[in-house]
């Protein structure tokens, strides 16, 4: 990739940042379409955040830069504006910077999941779902497995509050579904999903107990980098089927460039 003056910048906060891989498939992204615009990683601590932000309102050439642990929801006070499904989630995981230096928050986690599933034919209408975590990327989760007909959605989170807190949010919105937070088994589950950064790391423990989730059963787990977690070599040893994150950030590709356009 040659960069020059005319080069479209962007760039990806995160922290840690050794598990980002957005902006290798954001670039390979926009090679391949012919679009002169390169993506790098940057460490941001979350004390750092503010002033990386508005660094980035001055720089002409940054047409916009993606949001991940643990900036997504701290992000949006630093924005001028967000779209209403990234209101309606509470999270941003991408920005784009206007013309005029205004930055504007989306949140794309819930499109790119959904359209992951259906891409591997797993189906979400009138199925159980259990969901583990409620930051973020959790929920933009919760809020597109409601909207794509979940029967029923239970959310687990180590922080009961959060949990019981965004059950809230999504039943309100979406009373079709059966919106609950506590623990539960998962073998009693159509679809288990983790939302957590549990499994980023070698000796993380599992995030959730699935003992008992074999055929039939689909396990699915955001995280990108490694791309098959511990949660996904066993529930993939005890039979079921299994969905890394990889492909909830490749579906996100096209909706990136359609949102940064200027």
């Amino acid at each position: 990739m040659e960069i020059t003056g005319k080069t479209k910048i962007m760039f990806v906060l995160a922290d840690p940042i050794d598990h980002v891989r957005a902006s290798a498939v954001m670039n390979a992204y926009f090679g391949s379409i012919g679009d002169d615009l390169a993506v790098s990683p940057i460490h941001v601590l979350p004390g750092d955040l503010g002033h990386v932000i508005a660094s980035l309102r001055l720089m002409r050439n940054v047409f916009g830069f993606g949001v991940t642990i643990p900036h997504k929801t701290r992000v949006i006070e630093h924005l001028d504006e967000i779209t209403p499904a990234a209101r309606l989630i509470g999270a941003v995981n991408f920005v784009k910077r206007t013309a005029e230096g205004c930055l504007v928050g989306d949140n794309l986690d819930a499109r790119g999941f959904i359209a992951s599933l259906a891409q591997h034919e797993v189906a979400v209408r009138n199925r159980k779902v259990l969901q583990v975590g409620a930051g973020g990327a959790g929920r933009a989760t919760a809020f597109g497995l409601a909207e794509a007909g979940a029967r029923e959605l239970i959310i687990t989170n180590r922080d009961d509050g959060k949990a019981h807190a965004l059950a809230a949010a999504v039943a309100a919105h979406y009373p079709a579904t059966k919106v609950s937070a506590g623990r539960a088994e998962a073998r009693s589950f159509d679809l288990i999903v983790n939302t957590t950064s549990l499994g980023m790391k070698p000796d993380d423990p599992l995030p959730v107990d699935i003992e008992g989730v074999g055929a039939g059963a689909t396990v699915s787990d955001i995280i990108v980098n490694p791309a098959v977690t511990r949660l996904l070599a066993r529930a993939a040893a005890q039979g079921a089927k299994v969905i890394g994150g990889n492909p909830m950030l490749d579906a996100q590709m096209a909706l990136v460039a359609r949102f940064i356009a200027r």
